[in-house]
């Protein structure tokens, strides 16, 4: 892991991926339209409305965030478009699509047109802090329930059809996925940090998989036995998160309106994988969590396997059920191995200097990336990557000082 000394560049590589995400996006849309489809057509009209609902319910969150970002983004920021088409593109649900579409014109243009200014790579980058939220969001709020539902139908009915089994992988790792990239987003804001090395990114996609595998499938598995308890669990897991991230405080949205939405979606996040949204030490906020999420799991197994029938067809999920613990229990080896010992701020520490994540360790060296053209910061983005990498004194006061002329100029 080497130390950058300025911000990373976009670059044809970052223009692949940025191109690949967002074919993914689309063909992941394509793809549970086609599966509630043939739900509708194979008898079953309840799983392909619940299908349908889902994505709606995704689609209309995330593109709510999208105009509300656009409607306080400052307007040397906004598509070259009038406000009523941008609008009319949201309230069709292509908001988010047209937006990783403006994006990729951007990079385009960064990347192939000499456009290397700083002006030009901060606007991609601001476009793209954006689109990897936005992506963070309508995937757990759209694939993580919709995988849930999968597996559901694949143990109700007892087969699984080859293109079941892909979408179960693929969307597993479309989540995992998700995670990292916003990880690597909020990294971007550190100046003179180090990157996450191959191995680190492993790690971590690694431990955010066997975290979030086993909760889905004893979800799907209590669903088995009580189809509809399972969105009452859902509701009062979700109030009790909505709840717990009230308390934390958040600042992310314009407005307190909007910021319910946040707190909201935020809230479904933590139903299946861990989210730090608020500044300080997260140790214990993340033990709390942990447990609770493992205690509430083990429930959801317990009262499956105490409930069903001796001669019931699903017994050859007993095994995998009881794996699951132990998967759990790997998730979280892997993320205190990641933080003890593959972190940047392990190599950092070795050489002097290191930021700080999920740690209160105090340090004069971590500085956030200032702009030349202060209108080109994501503010939303900055104030997450201050959740993450909590800024400590006197280095905290010099950045919010800065953050505060900022705001005052604009």
């Amino acid at each position: 892991m080497a130390p950058r000394a300025a911000p990373p560049r976009f670059g044809p590589l970052q223009l692949a991926l940025a191109a690949a995400g967002t074919a993914a996006a689309a063909l992941d849309v394509c793809a549970d339209g086609w599966v509630a489809a043939e739900y509708a057509r194979g008898g079953q009209p309840g799983w392909a409305a619940l299908a349908l609902g889902l994505l709606a319910a995704a689609s209309v969150a995330t593109q709510a965030c999208s105009w509300l970002w656009l409607c306080s983004d400052p307007p040397a920021l906004r598509p070259g478009v009038p406000p009523w088409l941008l609008a009319a593109l949201h309230l069709l649900q292509l908001g988010f699509l047209f937006r990783c579409l403006h994006a990729l014109k951007v990079g385009w243009k960064v990347c192939w047109a000499k456009a290397e200014e700083e002006e030009e790579q901060s606007r991609m980058a601001f476009l793209s802090h954006d689109i990897s939220m936005l992506r963070l969001f309508e995937t757990f709020l759209e694939n993580t329930p919709q995988l849930t539902l999968l597996l559901y139908v694949i143990l109700r009915t007892n087969k699984a059809e080859p293109s079941q089994g892909l979408g179960i992988c693929t969307a597993f790792l479309c989540v995992t996925w998700s995670l990292l990239d916003y990880h690597q987003s909020l990294r971007s804001f550190l100046q003179d940090k180090y990157e996450l090395s191959l191995g680190s990114s492993i790690v971590y996609f690694l431990w955010n998989l066997f975290l979030i595998c086993p909760r889905i499938l004893v979800v799907a598995l209590f669903a088995l036995l009580w189809p509809y308890g399972v969105a009452v669990h859902f509701l009062l897991v979700w109030l009790a998160m909505f709840l717990w991230v009230s308390l934390q405080g958040t600042d992310f949205m314009e407005s307190p309106g909007p910021e319910q939405l946040y707190r909201a979606m935020v809230a479904v996040i933590l139903y299946f994988s861990w989210f730090n949204v608020a500044q300080g030490r997260t140790l214990y906020r993340s033990i709390i969590y942990h447990g609770f999420i493992l205690v509430d799991s083990t429930l959801l197994a317990l009262s499956w396997l105490w409930c069903r029938s001796p001669s019931d067809e699903h017994s050859y999920l007993v095994p995998v059920v009881t794996a699951a613990l132990p998967c759990y229990l790997l998730g979280l080896a892997l993320r205190v191995t990641y933080y003890k010992w593959l972190h940047p701020n392990v190599q950092a520490q070795q050489e002097g200097g290191y930021d700080e994540v999920d740690t209160n360790v105090r340090s004069s060296g971590l500085e956030f990336l200032s702009l030349s053209v202060p209108d080109l910061m994501n503010r939303r983005m900055r104030w997450l990557a201050q959740t993450q990498f909590p800024i400590p004194w006197p280095a905290g006061q010099r950045f919010l000082n800065g953050a505060a002329a900022v705001e005052s100029a604009v």
